[in-house]
């Protein structure tokens, strides 16, 4: 594929080029690969060896270490100085329009952050989490970019083999989620996982439209400041989930009856579990994944279509990978034949985005 401005050498590239887009899957990959590990590590059988942390547990402690890293860059480097269109006062103070929409996506992030742990944790592969939880977040790029075109805020149009990847990776989808064996997950028919992929899907759809709203209303030539959206965003969604886990780690006090999953969090933070240290850490892959992540769906010059595609299927690709890397590393189940058959439905996605890729970079080499 080509760039658009490609810097001089493969690390110094320009906003917008191939390149660049290239180096921030290369990161997610890796990272996500490392996330989908040690969730299964952290929580696999004490019997066969490892850690045995109740799912709860290690939600604290992973969540802690993915929001830890991520806030402590962007303040760090005080990213939160966002660069705006419009300064708004407010019981006299100024402060950038902007953050009056990115703040309820940060409350949004707040949700997905738990929900995508808690996926992983359900007795399916990292793999088929993956995949259903990617292929949601793909038809929801392809709605917003259909509604944002219909209001006017997205002028370019989707190119056909952004729509054929998008078929493509739905049928990765519903062949992890509709092909159920004997001894299998029946995911459709569990409540707890329907309930965690519906909280999953509504946040993600706020968060898609908001982030494309802020990338499609900057006017000509102003750089995005993609750095202050993430340090904003991650301030609001780690307040929300400070006062969230406050809530329910005081719930036992306010009320005579909990729910018992409420007070093992009480306990994983009042009585910290061995290793539980070396959780936060391992949480610190997460946190680093959410730059990419980010970073990849606000991508300059793209539809949400085609960035969702490439933040999804990268993930779906790293899923593959992790769940290989704990097959042969760790003793893991091996993937099964509808694994294998989503993949190759990835693949093909990859190439149609390959093409759109390839359309695009000759399209806004013409606009430059």
């Amino acid at each position: 594929m080509g760039t658009v401005n490609g810097g001089q050498g493969w690390w110094s590239t320009a906003e917008g080029s191939t390149r660049r887009l290239i180096q921030l899957c290369l990161g997610y990959f890796v990272f996500y690969v490392i996330t989908g590990v040690t969730v299964k590590y952290f929580t696999g059988k004490p019997e066969l060896g490892y850690p045995g942390m109740h799912e709860i547990e290690y939600l604290v402690y992973n969540t802690l270490g993915g929001n830890l890293i991520a806030l402590s860059v962007a303040v760090a480097l005080r990213w939160y100085r966002l660069k705006s269109i419009r300064y708004i006062s407010l019981g006299g103070f100024k402060f950038p329009q902007e953050i009056l929409y990115i703040i309820p996506s940060g409350i949004c992030t707040a949700v997905v952050i738990p929900t995508t742990t808690l996926m992983y944790m359900l007795p399916i592969s990292v793999m088929v989490a993956m995949v259903i939880m990617r292929a949601s977040v793909i038809i929801i790029s392809r709605i917003v970019d259909a509604v944002q075109i219909k209001q006017g805020i997205l002028t370019k149009h989707v190119y056909a083999e952004e729509n054929y990847g998008v078929v493509f990776a739905l049928l990765a989808a519903a062949v992890n989620i509709f092909w159920v064996g004997p001894g299998d997950f029946d995911f459709v028919h569990s409540p707890a996982a329907m309930i965690i992929l519906g909280s999953y899907i509504v946040a993600y759809a706020i968060r898609i439209y908001i982030m494309n709203y802020y990338k499609n209303t900057r006017p000509k030539g102003m750089k995005l400041d993609n750095n202050g959206f993430f340090a904003i965003e991650q301030i609001a969604a780690t307040t929300t989930m400070l006062l969230v886990g406050y809530a329910l780690f005081k719930s036992p006090d306010w009320f005579d009856s909990v729910n018992p999953q409420i007070v093992l969090f009480r306990n994983s933070i009042a009585s910290p579990v061995p290793l539980w240290g070396w959780a936060v850490v391992a949480g610190f892959a997460y946190g680093l994944v959410a730059f990419f992540s980010v970073f990849i769906f606000m991508f300059k010059g793209r539809t949400a279509t085609f960035a969702g595609l490439v933040n999804r299927l990268t993930s779906l690709v790293a899923g593959t990978t992790a769940t290989i890397v704990w097959w042969f590393g760790f003793g893991g189940k091996f993937p099964k034949v509808q694994d294998w058959l989503s993949l190759v439905f990835i693949l093909v996605a990859v190439w149609f985005l390959s093409r759109a890729e390839k359309r695009r970079t000759q399209e806004l080499a013409g606009e430059g």
